[in-house]
């Protein structure tokens, strides 16, 4: 920890910030606050220091203010990464994907907020803060390293690289089926869990806006299957890989978790603390399925240096 120091502590505070900033955005959509500084951005109402004060209003704006450090903080960690830490693969690109990220989301919120809150544009702005978390989330893990982990990746094989890839795109694309629901005002039209209404003896949907909610509960619980079954394959033949083992059986409880959540938020009719559980955990969840990609870019990274080093052996070897 005592090497480069000041810098793993200001990758930690700039994650953590990243993460407030995403809860903030999930906020600021379940109180129905976007509109609390009106139509104008960066000012709040037309004004420096608005005058008429709201909760939504406080809501809205401290969101902004966070996003503002937190890009801020996000600027002083990619110099720093940069000129410290350069010589390492992943740094670079990493602080190119989070700079972009981290602008195009700021600029989507600005658009949300001139457009009338979009409810797509709303929903791209939080998968687009997911990516940009997690590159914030993958930057701290590597500064952390410090180039030890990629003279050893780990290494498995394509079935489950396969599976890794393509089940952080499924969950990316669950998340905006996540939206539709908000989008179609469907989000208690079917007011009981797993059941459509189980008090009327519906499981399943009638119409479609239950078909709506009860499409997202089922892809939800597809990514509850699908990572069950990645923690059978690993648990049957990678046991002895400790960083695939426990983030396998990491992801799996964290899924447990959304799916928890995501249950408690209809049986509480909508309760705050449920809706920002459940996209803190999908945050979290993504983040760590971003982390294996990055081990499989390791691993073809690994393959292609050594057949490189194969291919001048056998050169030497002939000559």
């Amino acid at each position: 920890m005592k090497k480069h120091k000041g810098l793993k502590i200001l990758a930690v505070i700039t994650t953590l910030g990243m993460l407030f900033v995403l809860l903030g955005g999930a906020l600021v959509t379940k109180t129905d606050s976007g509109d609390g500084c009106g139509s104008s951005w960066p000012l709040c109402n037309g004004e420096l220091i608005p005058s008429d004060i709201t909760p939504e209003l406080v809501i809205e704006l401290a969101h902004r203010l966070v996003s503002g450090g937190v890009g801020f903080l996000l600027l002083a960690l990619v110099i720093w990464s940069w000129r410290t830490l350069g010589h390492i693969r992943e740094i670079k690109p990493l602080a190119v994907i989070s700079s972009f990220f981290l602008i195009f989301q700021a600029l989507l919120g600005a658009a949300a907020v001139i457009w009338s809150q979009s409810e797509f544009v709303l929903a791209l702005h939080f998968g687009i803060s997911l990516i940009s978390f997690a590159s914030i989330l993958l930057l701290t893990f590597v500064i952390f390293e410090g180039g030890q982990a990629e003279r050893k990746p780990v290494l498995f094989d394509r079935r489950l690289r396969f599976h890794f890839i393509g089940i952080i795109l499924y969950v990316y694309a669950v998340v905006y089926t996540g939206a539709l629901v908000r989008q179609a005002n469907a989000s208690l039209v079917c007011p009981d869990w797993p059941g459509c209404s189980n008090t009327a003896g519906r499981f399943f949907p009638t119409n479609f806006y239950e078909w709506v909610q009860m499409g997202h509960r089922a892809a939800a619980g597809l990514v509850f299957v699908w990572l069950g079954y990645i923690l059978f394959i690993v648990w049957k033949h990678y046991r002895a890989e400790k960083t695939l083992l426990y983030g396998a059986i990491a992801a799996f409880v964290l899924v447990t978790l959304q799916v928890t959540a995501g249950a408690l938020v209809i049986l509480t009719r909508l309760s705050l603390p449920m809706a920002l559980a459940h996209a803190l955990i999908i945050s979290c969840l993504f983040g760590l399925l971003s982390y294996f990609i990055l081990l499989i870019d390791r691993q073809r990274a690994y393959e292609r240096r050594q057949r490189k080093e194969a291919d001048h052996t056998s050169t030497a070897t002939t000559n």
